[in-house]
């Protein structure tokens, strides 16, 4: 955190509390139950997968103590595979689970994240690794990997097979990084901060250039990219680029203006099945802000010289990649939308969607139903009788199209199976799964699936 951030904090607190956002209204966010932020995209065999940062609910400072993970085939539909890593998997971490980045190297997959060193206090970078994109993550080497007290860091990995680590706030820093992606190859060294590099600030003679963190460096027909949070406060999202890894960099302007209620921006850039895609923050969400963030996603296409035009916020996000498959197990936790639900870790592995009450729902987006659905199956629990799940189309509150029955279980995580008849589903359509019931927490769902006569 810098300075110039710090003293602005207040002033931005009170703009998010007057310009407080109207509800969204389509699929940005795209996770609407928990508060995310700091987004960092990686694909790996056919999906997306994202890994977050958990900024606490009503939070009034960067509280954040787990990070998170999400995938989609779809790039509409977002299945939650929760918390596979923590400040507590670090046991020399103090706090501040802020911006990572996760790569994927010889089948391992490896996350390098800022945390607080206990016995330091000052921020360090810590790796963690796993043998699966979604975890569970451990500690890779049991200490900081490096410690100036600067965030953010990112990795890029050259056609060459040269890994190099980027990272920085108020300076920016590389550092190649062993084919073992948990040592360095030499020691940090520091990029210069020219304005021909990374543009003109204003008004803070400290900080002569727009850099001011979250470098997320790729490669693109030859050319280098590195695209940053610009200026302080507002963030907006800016971009260099570079013949080389290391330089030297030329500004090239703005990608996303300083827009929406979060002070702060984060971005992440990746292509997929054929087109590109730009992931943010904001603050779109009921109650959210500058310290209750939300990853968004938009869709672009790069212009003809490789410049990257202007992106704006949408709540409408990007248009379907692909269709989903309503006739394989579908997690109930894998929606474009969720009104009312949150998630947890199932006793059947995996996450389960929880705390439904009546009226809740969810939307599944562009779901290839073909020549029609005749039965839908799902995996519940409850501790109460009366609750079903309502099968619809059109919205929420549209035609109900199929009805299950949800019995006593006799608890939260005693799952049993229930199948009922559906009519009217052809077609590619989006679908919509709403919990009916008494008062209070009615049913838990793990997965679905549709079948055909």
């Amino acid at each position: 955190m810098t300075a110039a951030l710090l003293g602005l904090v207040l002033t931005a607190t009170t703009l998010n509390a007057v310009l407080s956002p109207p509800p969204a209204r389509a699929d940005n966010p795209i996770v609407q139950h928990i508060h995310t932020a700091d987004p960092a995209p990686l694909v790996h065999n056919g999906r997306v997968y994202l890994y977050t940062g958990h900024d606490e609910d009503g939070s009034t400072w960067f509280t954040m103590k787990d990070w998170r993970v999400w995938s989609s085939a779809d790039m509409v539909n977002w299945t939650d595979h929760g918390s596979p890593m923590s400040l507590a998997t670090f046991s020399w971490a103090a706090r501040d689970a802020w911006a990572g980045h996760a790569v994927e190297r010889n089948g391992k997959f490896y996350w390098y994240v800022p945390v607080v060193n206990r016995a330091t206090g000052r921020m360090a970078i810590g790796v963690g690794v796993a043998d699966s994109p979604t975890g569970p993550f451990r500690d890779a080497i049991g200490r900081p990997l490096v410690e100036n007290g600067e965030i953010d860091p990112a990795v890029m990995i050259d056609d060459n097979g040269q890994a190099y680590l980027y990272w920085g706030n108020p300076n920016l820093w590389y550092a190649r990084l062993n084919p073992d992606m948990i040592s360095l190859n030499g020691g940090p060294t520091q990029i210069p901060l020219t304005t021909a590099g990374f543009g003109t600030r204003t008004g803070d003679a400290t900080r002569p250039t727009l850099y001011e963190e979250g470098p997320w460096v790729y490669k693109r027909n030859g050319l280098y990219y590195n695209v940053f949070a610009a200026k302080c406060c507002s963030e907006f999202i800016a971009y260099s680029t570079s013949p080389g890894p290391t330089g030297p960099w030329t500004y090239r302007g703005t990608i996303m203006p300083a827009q929406g209620s979060s002070f702060t921006n984060h971005a992440g850039i990746i292509d997929f099945k054929g087109s590109s895609y730009f992931f943010y923050h904001n603050g779109a969400l009921p109650g959210g802000g500058g310290f209750t963030r939300s990853v968004a996603v938009e869709k672009f296409t790069y212009n003809a010289d490789g410049s990257i035009p202007t992106i704006n916020m949408t709540s409408s996000g990007p248009p379907p990649a692909d269709t989903l498959n309503p006739y394989v197990r579908q997690e109930a936790e894998t929606i474009a939308w969720g009104s009312g639900i949150e998630t947890e870790p199932s006793s059947e592995g995996g996450m389960n969607i929880g705390w439904l009450e009546n009226g809740d729902w969810v939307k599944v987006k562009n779901v290839a139903f073909g020549t029609g659905a005749t039965r839908f199956t799902a995996r519940v629990a409850s501790p109460v009788a009366g609750s079903a799940i309502e099968v619809r189309t059109g919205s929420a509150t549209g035609t109900v199209v199929g009805r299950c029955a949800v019995p006593n279980t006799g608890g939260w995580q005693n799952w049993t199976t229930v199948t009922c008849g559906v009519s009217g589903l052809t077609g590619t359509r989006d679908l919509f799964l709403r919990f009916t019931g008494g008062s209070g927490y009615q049913l838990n769902v793990n997965w679905w699936q549709f079948a055909q006569s």
